[in-house]
């Protein structure tokens, strides 16, 4: 059995009874990213040095302290839009080739606070923008159930990272579902926050109203485990919720009796895979043998909700990528013989055709003249659909229903398609319009890829997702299931 086979409740207690040390944790990390990452493509950027002395120095202190940080010295990757302070963040771009911050984000000192070792920063689709981690500047990371299939995106790295064994927890981020629908495709459970619960300071911005910093794990227990030590009000950003923490851990109880699931009608609508249908209806049954009850439900402004993302995520972006201009940091053209063309030049060659795309919609739809019947319009309807969430959360506990209309398409089959590739969100991208938690846990194969369940929460009651995901998932053996790489 490998280390990274165990729940990091079990590894700490090894490491507490001296069977294991930390540096062995640490070992298993970069050996299994030496045998598979050829093939998987997940890391862009390695902190081994660095990772391999903090090793040591907990090694130390395991014998000579009482009291340990919630992640002592679990080895974790970073997606490389989250920055890390002297360690290269590239948001996967050109134009961030060669960035060095020189400061960490608010998550990556909980992380050291929580003494947690960064083994090292993981691809991702450009700025965050894809379904597919085929957007990266660098290289494409594959899936490590079927290395002809993507992983899903933005956070396809930190998905595949997981799942491939290379590291037993990652951080993503999540925009309209880059943490579920990779979680989804890769088999593993990744969780969005509530909007505010994790502050967004040093997470280079793609849509500041959307984006949200999450975990992606194996158990999810681990996953409440990650969501503990990062969460909490920060005054370094004014969009973080000062409300109180729980205690995730302790909602990990296994009951759902009296729960009740509403599964709108939606989400098991038209494009969505038979096999994705039947798992959720599966999960269903498991949860109403656990003494759960479920009913169907609309939400009907969901049909709007790819129109609207795009519109304000595309927005956003275009004001939010502006800072990009070959002067003050990052990629600056050799060619330019004056300031516009400086401007013009170094964002042509920097940008990959995605971001390059977005910022075209997102300043058309800002610009004069379109402003109220794009930007305006698409604002209002976020108010309906928010409204939709909270009509339904006064009846019902949790929403359920897929992660992702499909398992996981081949690599380079959906990329001269936009909108094909932009539907892969369709069922993830409602919760970040309303800004409340959603998780995907593995429910079930097919073709032998991994199939996701979405659980939707309240705001800030992602006590209750990990309940029921919890119960689920010690219900079935979905999570047990591992690709063969």
């Amino acid at each position: 059995m490998a280390l990274f086979d165990h729940k990091i409740s079990e590894l700490k207690e090894l490491l507490h009874k001296k069977e294991i040390k930390v540096s062995d944790l640490v070992d298993e990390s970069y050996k299994r990213i030496q045998e598979v990452d050829d093939q998987v493509g997940a890391f862009l950027t390695l902190n081994e040095e660095n990772a391999r002395t903090y090793a040591k120095e907990l090694d130390e202190a395991l014998g000579s302290r009482d009291e340990f940080g919630l992640l002592f010295g679990m080895p974790i990757g970073v997606k490389d839009n989250i920055v890390t302070k002297g360690l290269r963040t590239t948001c996967a771009s050109k134009i961030l080739e060669n960035f060095d911050p020189i400061y960490d984000a608010t998550v990556v000192k909980h992380l050291q606070k929580a003494e947690a070792v960064t083994i090292g920063k993981l691809n991702m689709d450009e700025f965050a923008m894809g379904s597919s981690t085929e957007n990266s500047g660098f290289k494409p990371t594959r899936n490590p159930w079927n290395l002809e299939t993507v992983p899903g995106g933005s956070s396809g790295g930190s998905a595949a990272a997981v799942a491939a064994g290379q590291v037993p927890f990652t951080l993503g981020s999540d925009t309209g579902g880059s943490i579920r629908q990779p979680a989804s495709f890769c088999g593993v459970v990744g969780l969005k926050p509530t909007y505010g619960r994790v502050s967004r300071f040093g997470l280079v911005a793609f849509a500041s109203s959307l984006d949200q910093i999450g975990p992606i794990t194996r158990t999810v227990e681990d996953n409440a485990f990650l969501l503990q030590s990062i969460s909490g009000v920060d005054e370094m950003d004014s969009t973080s919720a000062n409300v109180e923490v729980p205690d995730f851990l302790s909602a990990l109880t296994g009951d759902v009796k009296g729960l009740k699931i509403a599964v709108p009608k939606e989400y098991l609508g038209e494009g969505v895979n038979e096999e994705v249908k039947q798992s959720v209806l599966d999960a269903l049954k498991v949860l109403e043998g656990l003494g759960a009850t479920w009913e169907e439900v609309s939400l009907p402004h969901s049909k709007y909700a790819l129109a609207t993302y795009y519109l304000l995520s595309s927005s956003e972006a275009s004001a939010n990528l502006s800072r990009f201009d070959g002067v003050r940091y990052g990629y600056r053209s050799d060619n330019a013989e004056n300031l516009i063309d400086l401007y013009k030049q170094s964002r042509a060659e920097g940008f990959g055709n995605e971001v390059k795309r977005r910022i075209m919609l997102g300043t058309f739809a800002l610009s004069s003249g379109y402003y109220d019947a794009y930007y305006k319009k698409a604002q209002k309807v976020r108010t309906l659909i928010k409204k939709d969430f909270e009509d339904v959360f006064e009846k019902y506990d949790v929403i359920m229903g897929p992660t992702t209309p499909t398992p996981a398409f081949k690599i380079g089959e959906n990329v001269k398609d936009p909108m094909t590739m932009y539907a892969n969100d369709i069922l993830t991208i409602p919760v970040n319009l309303a800004g409340v938690p959603g998780i995907s846990v593995p429910c079930g194969l097919s073709n032998g890829l991994p199939l996701g369940l979405q659980i939707i929460g309240k705001h800030f009651d992602e006590t209750t997702i990990y309940r029921v995901a919890h119960a689920f998932e010690q219900a079935t053996e979905h999570h047990k299931a591992k690709p063969e790489l």
